[in-house]
């Protein structure tokens, strides 16, 4: 074996791993694991933990460079990291019923992303919420429970993003169970009085806000309420 055919099969063998945790591979692998494991919003927990199929996706997470990454790809990323390490979290502790009987499941437990440790709060809001001042992303980062938006059965692509993004937000805000319509008033998820000021920017209300992606408006005379919050887990 000469020296420049041992020097490119060295080469080889350094590029083809890194390729693993490219973002496009990334978002490729995040899109197998959605389309296998979720159908209706639910989640086959027990399938994930037997095949461990998380593992490898939050190895990338926590791996991955975003220098160089264009602002959709970055969204995209965080967007998916967001809901695998959510699954993720739920699989090392299943069986469970709730998110919320993990101690610190969304404030104190850690994750690496793309290098920096965070919980899945501060990921929310300092990589995506505060960075992007986008509301609708609140429909489409899921933590694990029934009152949380509809889980997607595929990765987030920043080539697809914004029709993904606007598609996700009309189906919960179009939805009987997230926004409850009844005759004089109506009940509307938590999330619009946990963030009430992402949905309230520049004098709009937050029916006024529902009713940009509504099929057919709210009144805004209608008195608005919330109804309790659904922590039960979003499991198959």
């Amino acid at each position: 074996m000469t020296l420049r055919t041992l020097s490119t099969l060295i080469a080889l063998l350094i590029i083809v791993p890194a390729s693993a945790g490219t973002l496009p591979a990334f978002f490729d692998d995040v899109d197998a694991l959605m389309t296998k494991y979720v159908a209706d919003g639910k989640v086959d927990y027990a399938g994930i933990k037997t095949a461990g199929a998380t593992d490898l996706l939050v190895e990338h997470i926590g791996s991955m460079a975003l220098s160089g990454a264009s602002a959709a790809q970055k969204k995209a990323f965080y967007i998916n990291a967001y809901n695998v390490l959510v699954i993720h979290s739920i699989v090392s502790a299943y069986p469970v019923g709730s998110p919320m009987d993990i101690s610190g499941f969304f404030d104190q437990k850690k994750h690496k992303v793309a290098g920096q440790m965070l919980t899945l709060n501060e990921l929310e809001q300092t990589k995506l919420l505060r960075v992007y001042e986008d509301a609708r992303i609140h429909f489409v980062v899921v933590c694990a429970a029934k009152g949380c938006p509809t889980l997607a059965s595929f990765a987030y692509r920043p080539e697809k993003l914004e029709a993904q993004l606007q598609a996700q937000t009309k189906k919960a805000l179009n939805s009987t169970y997230f926004i409850r319509v009844q005759n004089n008033a109506v009940q509307v998820s938590k999330i619009f009085e946990w963030y009430n000021g992402d949905f309230t920017k520049n004098g709009q209300t937050v029916v006024g806000y529902i009713n940009s992606f509504r099929d057919q408006n709210i009144s805004p005379t209608l008195s608005v309420g919330h109804y309790e919050y659904d922590w039960a887990l979003n499991k198959q």
